[in-house]
């Protein structure tokens, strides 16, 4: 019976690990150069510089990053399927956490310094467009 569970949980594992990455308050595109939110936030345009400059600095980091990830998740996928020996997953698996979660602190700092440039009132208002869009973006087609 322990044998069963072994060869079933650390697929599991790793299936939740892959679809349940944190994402923060991001729009998934850089909002700050929408003519749209600038005047809904106010933003400035020293604002927009600033917010561009904390993103153009963090932004390669992050890619390099993610391609690493990539890299290393497809080496888990093909340890799993040539039967390595537990073990060698195991230390494969910690490797692809501690790149995921370095990955998501180091996103989750880009938008917490991105963040710091608002008012509180902005963001506020950045909170309210972020609920709405997530609320227009989960709402089933109409075309279905």
């Amino acid at each position: 019976m322990r044998l069963e569970c072994r060869q079933w949980v650390l697929p599991a594992v790793v299936l939740l690990a892959l679809v349940a990455p944190a994402r923060g308050q991001s729009f998934g595109f850089p909002w700050w150069r929408d003519a749209q939110f600038q005047r809904d936030l106010s933003l400035t345009a020293d604002q927009t510089t600033r917010i561009e400059n904390l993103f153009q600095s963090t932004i390669g980091s992050l890619r390099a990053k993610k391609t690493e990830l990539d890299q290393q998740e497809d080496e888990l996928s093909r340890l799993i399927a040539a039967n390595a020996d537990e073990a060698v997953v195991i230390k494969q698996v910690d490797k692809v956490e501690a790149l995921r979660s370095n990955l998501n602190k180091m996103r989750t700092l880009q938008l917490l310094h991105i963040r710091q440039v608002l008012t509180p009132d902005q963001r506020m208002k950045l909170n309210q467009i972020h609920k709405n869009w997530d609320k227009d973006r989960r709402r089933p087609s109409r075309d279905n």
